[in-house]
């Protein structure tokens, strides 16, 4: 590790060197999540924890299509909701996120999800992750990095980040990419850990960010 460290760019020049390449081999890469509305994705990504995005996927067209607005899931029948979502796993909980969150939006914010973090983050079941995934996809804003089991275990592999706690790889993400791309750099290591540097085996072999790793297992 130390001699491999040793040859290996800035932290900084590297994760310029690592975004360039993720644009490169992830072009066309973007939110997996389907929806319409932003409200649609804030329910998307919160019943995503602990989920795929493909699993969300086959539950929320029945989903959306019976509870069309943030009125219509605060008015919910729970165990009707509940039913609904029974697939993503954590169901009961993810269903008391949702109707509190669209409770919430129906008082305070005229049915309309916010689009400022602070706000965000007092709906419930939304945290910094899932106030970025809004903000960035819902409305543009790149006021964070999105921080999920990919990125988290990429940023410690290529060793852009020691910390372990989301906040702080966030923070330390932030201070070494240009705003613009915060949410670009996070969608495409995603795809590259779904893809490529995989939790149980990575494949260093065939990775094209290996150069610029010092976990990397593939000889140069």
């Amino acid at each position: 590790m130390t001699s491999i460290t040793s040859k290996l760019p800035s932290k900084k020049q590297r994760s310029q060197e690592i975004l360039r390449f993720l644009k490169r081999l992830y072009p066309d890469a973007t939110c997996s999540l389907n929806y319409q509305t932003t409200l649609q994705l804030l329910v998307a990504t919160i019943l995503s924890a602990q989920c795929t995005d493909e699993r969300v996927n086959q539950v929320t067209p029945a989903l959306f299509a019976k509870f069309p607005d943030a009125s219509a899931f605060a008015a919910a029948n729970r165990a009707e909701l509940e039913t609904l979502i029974r697939s993503t796993g954590f169901y009961r909980n993810k269903a008391k996120n949702i109707q509190g969150a669209c409770q919430k939006i129906v008082e305070e914010f005229n049915g309309q999800v916010p689009q400022q973090m602070e706000q965000l983050l007092t709906l419930p079941g939304v945290a910094r992750k899932t106030a970025n995934v809004v903000l960035a996809h819902g409305f543009g804003i790149n006021q964070g990095v999105t921080v999920d089991t990919h990125v988290k275990r990429l940023s410690n592999r290529l060793g852009l980040t020691k910390n372990q706690d989301p906040i702080k790889i966030e923070q330390d993400l932030m201070k070494l990419l240009p705003q613009a791309d915060w949410e670009n750099f996070s969608i495409r290591i995603i795809y590259h850990g779904r893809a490529v540097c995989k939790a149980r085996n990575p494949q260093c072999h065939i990775c094209e960010l290996a150069h610029l790793c010092p976990s990397r297992t593939k000889p140069l």
